[in-house]
């Protein structure tokens, strides 16, 4: 017996006829394949929202979205966790300022201040610092007393603040005066770092008309 699939002219005729039904016509493998590779592509609900949003809505997705969308929250934890990498006021020694500082990781900008703790607007600086610091994780700030970085550093050159990125000076902030006085705000303190960090991490910093970077 002839089979009614084969692709033959005698079954065209039967077909035409009504007696057997029309051919199932096999979709080319290319159509498959663009098919499957834009449903791949197609960009689920959950992707565009944030980790609040995700939770809001986890009831309006089914078992397979849910699956989907507790896999999505974790990787989107791991990368903001991944993407603050600092986020703290550090302090270091004199001794691990190379390796925290001028040969930090490349790319990095690196603010250190070097203080001390008798100097009431070094003290007010560590405050400021420490907020910039949660404002920018992607900056690294440390502070390290100024005798154990540089010894006899003298106190009318405290508080000192460096900018530093890829083991190079790209500004320094020197005494009182360039710091701005007694009276500074962490508004013009990010103000300043951002003029000076080149861009590596304090871009979209607030603006403020007082003050400049000392040159290096």
């Amino acid at each position: 017996m002839q089979d009614p699939n084969e692709d033959t002219e005698w079954n065209d005729i039967l077909r035409d006829f009504g007696i057997l039904p029309p051919k199932e016509e096999v979709k080319d493998e290319v159509e498959e394949m663009v098919l499957r590779l834009q449903k791949e592509a197609e960009v689920k609900p959950y992707e565009k929202m944030n980790l609040k949003q995700l939770k809001e809505a986890e009831d309006e997705f089914d078992e397979e979205d849910r699956k989907a969308v507790e896999m999505y929250r974790k990787r989107r934890l791991e990368e903001l966790q991944k993407g603050q990498r600092f986020g703290e006021l550090r302090e270091i020694s004199g001794e691990q300022y190379v390796k925290e500082v001028t040969n930090a990781q490349k790319g990095v900008c690196v603010v250190i201040h070097l203080y001390r703790s008798s100097i009431p607007l070094c003290v007010l600086i560590n405050q400021h610092l420490s907020l910039l610091a949660t404002k920018f994780p992607e900056t690294k700030f440390v502070k390290a007393i100024a005798n154990s970085c540089i010894e006899n550093y003298h106190d009318s050159c405290l508080p000192t603040l460096f900018v530093y990125e890829n083991g190079e000076i790209k500004g320094k902030f020197i005494g009182i005066r360039e710091c701005g006085g007694t009276n500074l705000t962490v508004e013009e303190l990010e103000w300043k770092l951002a003029e000076r960090a080149a861009a590596a991490g304090l871009e979209g910093a607030s603006r403020s008309p007082a003050g400049e970077w000392a040159e290096y």
